[in-house]
C-alpha cells in the first residue's frame, strides 16, 4: 500500500508521497480554499496514482480557517443559571496594556445563543439543584426556536460529575434526532476553569459540522483509500474521531512541520521556522517536541493538547504597503493562492514578500516549483515600484526593505520562543522549512547570531513528511485539584486506569491493543498558582521533588510552600516502525549559473558536496537563499547543512 502525506496550506497544497519501494515523490498545487478536497484530488491526479488502496495522512485547515474568519455553523451553548457570560467576560485580561481604547473584541457567540438551566453542582460533588423533566422541556423549546445546528454544553464541575450534561444532550437527542452536533465539556476538556473549558467545548461544535462534513465529502470521493487526519499534538487519528473532536486539529499541518523537522535533523536542539504562504509558525524543540494545554487560535484560549508554538502574519504571500506616516508594513493580510503574488499573474497586483524576492533575483521565474509554474517577474517589479515611489527609493531598496521588515517580524518570533524562555538561541540549530523559509534563513540566524542551520531535505513540504512518519495517538485529561500531601496513590492509579480504559476506547478499532505506548502525565504547581507544570506521573514524594526542581529550573526559585496536584493527563501512542528517509542519491546533473551568482539544483547535489555563498539552490517545493559567508554541505539525508564562517 503507498502512502501520501497531504498538507493544506493558504496558498499551496502539499504531497510527499511514499511508494511501496520507499522512494518519495512530492507535488505542490494551488490551494483552493471554498473546497479544499478539490487540490488534494487533483494533487493526487497529478501523480498518477489511484485512491484505491492508498493510505492518506492530511493535515487539515478547514477548522482553523473557520476560526480565525468567524465562520462557524450556528451554535447553542448551554450552562448553569447566572453563567451565560461567561464567554463574553472571560479572564477580564487585557491584550495591550497600556492603550486606554482598545478594540473590543465581538463576543464568540452573541447573547441570545447562550442558554441557561437550573442546575448546580458545587465544588466538592453535591448538588444543590438537578435537572427536571421540566427543565428540559423549556431548554428544547428555547433551542427549537433559535434553530442550531450545533450545541455545546458546560455546566459548572462537570469534570467531576457529568450526568447532567449526559441528561441534556440525551433530551436534545431525543427531541432533534442524532444528527445535531453536540459537544459536551465533560467529553472534550473535562478539566476545571470553565472560561477555558467553555470556549474549547463552544469551538469544538462551533467548527464540528463543518469539519464533519469536508471529511465525509473527502472519504467519498477518494474511494477505497484509508484515510488518517493530523492532529496538533503531531499524531494522526482517525476520520470519525477527527469529525468528533476538531478543536483536536486546529494546528495540525504546524504539527506536521515539527514531526518531520524532528524526523530528518540528527541535532537533538532545533529552533524552527515554517514559513508559508500566509503565515510563520516558531517552535523550539529540546530533544522532543514541547506541548501546551494554554494556546490561543484567533485570541481564544483551546485547552487541548497542541504543539508549543508561536504563530505570525508572515508569508510569502504577507502584503507590504507604506501607512500614511511613511512607514513600511508587511502583514499581516495575505494575498494567499487566491489571487496571490503579482507574480502569479493571477489578477494580484499587489506587493509581496515573494514579489520582494523576485526583484531581488531569489527567486527564479523559470525554476519556480520545478518550472511547472513561470513567474511573472515584470509584474513583481510594477508591484515593489508601487513601494519605492511611496518611499522615494529605487526598486531594489524597496524589495529589500520589504524582506527586512518581514525578517524582523520572524526574528521577534524566534526570540519570543528561545530569548523569552531563558534559552540562547546560539545553543540551537536553525531549522528552516515551508515554501519560503529556505529564502530567510541564514539573515535569520545572523540577526540571532547563530553559526547553525538546517534546510532539511524535502523542505518545502516537510509538514507532509512529518504527516508520513506521524503515530496514532490519542489523549485524555481530568481534574483532580488536591495537595500531593492529600492525595492517596491507589485512588489516583485507579483514576488513570480509568482514563487509559477511555483512551483504549478511543483507539480500539484502529489500533491492536499489543502496539500502544502508554504516556502518563500529571499538572503540578504550588498551592495559589494559577499556572502548572507538567510532569511524568511517579511516586508522589518523587513528584513533588521533580516539581521543586523543574520550577527552580524554569523561573529561577523553589518555594517553600504545599505543593497541588491539578490535572492528570493519558497520551497513548502507536508503536510502528521508526520513518526512515531513503538514502539520499542525486537524481539530476544540470548546474546553471546566472551572472555572478551561481544556481545550483538541489537534486544534483551528491552527499558531501559543498556549497559556498553567496548561491541560490533551487528544488521543486522551494529556494535556499544561501548567503554570503555562509556554506552548505549536503548530508547522507539529503539535508543541507549551513554553516557561516
Amino acid at each position: 500500500m503507498a502512502y501520501i502525506g497531504i498538507d493544506t496550506g493558504g496558498t499551496f497544497t502539499d504531497f510527499l508521497l511514499m511508494k511501496d519501494d520507499g522512494s518519495l515523490h512530492l507535488h505542490k498545487v494551488l490551494s483552493t480554499p471554498h473546497a479544499p478536497e478539490l487540490a488534494i484530488l487533483q494533487g493526487i491526479k497529478h501523480l498518477g496514482i489511484s485512491t484505491k488502496n492508498l493510505n492518506v495522512i492530511h493535515g487539515s485547515t478547514v477548522a482553523t480557517n473557520a476560526i480565525l474568519e468567524g465562520k462557524g455553523v450556528k451554535t447553542a451553548y448551554i450552562t448553569n443559571k447566572g453563567f451565560a457570560d461567561v464567554l463574553s467576560i472571560g479572564r477580564q485580561a487585557r491584550a495591550e496594556l497600556y492603550n486606554l481604547t482598545p478594540i473590543k473584541q465581538p463576543p464568540l457567540l452573541p447573547s441570545e445563543h447562550c442558554l441557561e438551566v437550573d442546575s448546580r453542582l458545587t465544588a466538592d460533588g453535591q448538588y444543590l439543584k438537578k435537572l427536571d423533566e421540566d427543565k428540559l422541556y423549556i431548554l428544547n423549546k428555547q433551542l427549537a426556536a433559535l434553530q442550531p445546528e450545533a450545541i455545546a454544553i458546560n455546566l459548572l464541575f462537570s469534570f467531576l460529575d457529568d450526568s447532567e450534561e449526559l441528561k441534556i444532550e440525551q433530551a436534545i437527542r431525543d427531541h432533534f434526532g442524532d444528527d445535531i452536533f453536540i459537544s459536551r465539556s465533560s467529553d472534550v476538556l473535562p478539566e476545571y476553569k470553565e472560561f477555558e473549558r467553555g470556549m474549547t467545548t463552544t469551538l469544538n461544535a462551533m467548527v464540528g459540522p463543518l469539519m464533519r462534513n469536508y471529511l465525509q465529502r473527502l472519504q467519498q470521493q477518494a474511494v477505497g483509500s484509508v484515510l488518517s487526519i493530523m492532529q496538533s499534538s503531531a499524531g494522526t487519528t482517525s476520520v470519525e474521531n477527527a469529525g468528533c473532536y476538531p478543536v483536536h486539529l486546529l494546528l495540525s499541518g504546524p504539527a506536521g512541520g515539527l514531526k518531520g523537522a524532528k524526523v530528518v535533523a540528527n541535532d537533538k536542539r532545533l529552533l524552527t521556522f515554517d514559513m508559508g504562504g500566509t503565515s510563520t509558525d516558531v517552535s523550539i524543540i529540546d530533544g522532543d517536541i514541547a506541548y501546551s494545554h494554554e494556546a490561543k487560535v484567533a485570541g481564544h484560549p483551546v485547552g487541548v493538547p497542541m504543539v508549543d508554538m508561536h504563530t505570525i502574519g508572515a508569508g510569502g504571500g504577507s502584503i507590504a504597503k507604506v501607512d500614511d506616516g511613511g512607514m513600511l508594513l508587511v502583514g499581516p493580510q495575505s494575498a494567499g493562492a487566491d489571487p496571490g503574488p503579482a507574480c502569479y499573474a493571477n489578477g494580484g497586483i499587489l506587493p509581496t514578500v515573494t514579489d520582494a524576492n523576485v526583484v531581488l533575483g531569489r527567486l527564479l521565474p523559470e525554476a519556480f516549483l520545478g518550472g511547472v509554474m513561470t513567474l511573472d517577474k515584470a509584474a513583481s517589479e510594477t508591484a515593489v515600484q508601487t513601494i519605492a515611489d511611496a518611499l522615494d527609493i529605487s526598486l531594489i531598496e524597496a524589495a529589500q526593505g520589504i524582506i527586512d521588515v518581514v525578517n524582523d517580524h520572524m526574528v521577534r518570533a524566534l526570540r519570543v520562543m528561545s530569548v523569552q524562555r531563558g534559552e540562547d538561541p546560539k545553543d540551537y540549530t536553525l531549522v528552516s522549512f515551508g515554501g519560503a523559509g529556505g529564502l530567510h534563513v541564514c539573515a535569520l540566524a545572523e540577526a540571532l547570531e547563530m553559526k547553525h542551520a538546517l534546510v532539511p531535505v524535502h523542505a518545502g513540504v516537510l509538514s507532509a513528511l512529518g504527516m508520513l512518519a506521524a503515530e496514532q495517538s490519542r489523549e485524555r485529561s481530568r481534574t483532580v485539584n488536591m495537595l500531593v500531601q492529600d492525595c492517596d496513590s491507589k485512588e489516583l492509579d485507579a483514576a488513570f486506569l480509568r482514563l487509559v480504559e477511555q483512551v483504549r476506547q478511543d483507539i480500539k478499532e484502529s489500533i491492536s491493543e499489543g502496539e500502544v505506548e502508554i504516556k502518563c502525565s500529571v499538572d503540578v504547581r504550588y498551592k495559589g498558582q494559577s499556572s502548572t507544570l507538567d510532569l511524568p506521573y511517579s511516586k508522589l514524594d518523587r513528584i513533588e521533588k521533580s516539581f521543586h526542581q523543574k520550577h527552580k529550573d524554569s523561573y529561577g526559585h523553589q518555594m517553600a510552600i504545599a505543593v497541588e496536584l491539578v490535572n492528570l493527563r493519558v497520551r497513548i501512542v502507536e508503536r510502528k516502525q521508526q520513518f526512515k528517509l531513503p538514502a539520499w542519491k542525486p537524481t539530476e546533473q544540470k548546474i546553471e549559473t546566472t551572472g555572478s551568482i551561481p544556481v545550483v539544483n538541489r537534486m544534483s547535489l551528491a552527499t558531501g558536496q559543498r556549497i559556498v555563498g553567496p548561491a541560490l539552490i533551487t528544488e521543486l517545493s522551494s529556494t535556499t537563499w544561501l548567503g554570503e559567508q555562509w556554506s552548505a554541505i549536503v548530508d547522507d539525508k539529503g539535508n543541507l547543512v549551513l554553516s557561516a564562517s
